[in-house]
């Protein structure tokens, strides 16, 4: 199960909401072990589309670089879709790399409404999980 606080959540949405019609990514880190996802970071797509999403390099080993230097770990690897559900495509499941992390996705096909949903994406094998909205984690979101 995914625990996370409303305020993350509702920022991976709005950063969502504000990249359509580009696929919106980026990752929620937190202590390495703890799996609570506290410092969001926004993250460029490099490839600026509407169907596909790719870390910057340079951007990725930055933010990687300096979540090892804040013993930090990505707890969430988040991305959105703009014209389909919230699930993963086979690209995102070949491109899964951090058997911890949770997957979250976020459909942005509703103007209205988002459909936000999580993922464990291990050796290819995708299962769904509850996510849970919390007030507060213990820590204050950043």
């Amino acid at each position: 199960m995914l625990r996370i606080n409303r305020e993350i959540r509702d920022r991976i949405v709005a950063h969502a909401r504000r990249d359509h019609p580009d696929e919106a990514c980026g990752i929620v880190a937190g202590p390495i072990g703890s799996d609570r996802p506290e410092r969001m970071v926004e993250m460029a797509n490099a490839e600026r589309s509407p169907t596909f999403y790719r870390f910057d390099s340079k951007e990725q080993l930055r933010v990687w670089r300096e979540m090892d230097d804040r013993d930090e770990e990505p707890v969430v690897i988040y991305h959105s879709h703009t014209a389909t559900e919230a699930y993963p495509s086979r690209t995102d499941v070949s491109y899964a790399s951090e058997p911890g992390a949770h997957y979250v996705l976020v459909s942005t096909r509703d103007a209205e409404t988002a459909e936000f949903r999580s993922y464990r994406i291990v050796d290819g094998e995708v299962t769904e999980e509850p996510v849970e909205v919390v007030e507060f984690t213990g820590e204050p979101a950043r």
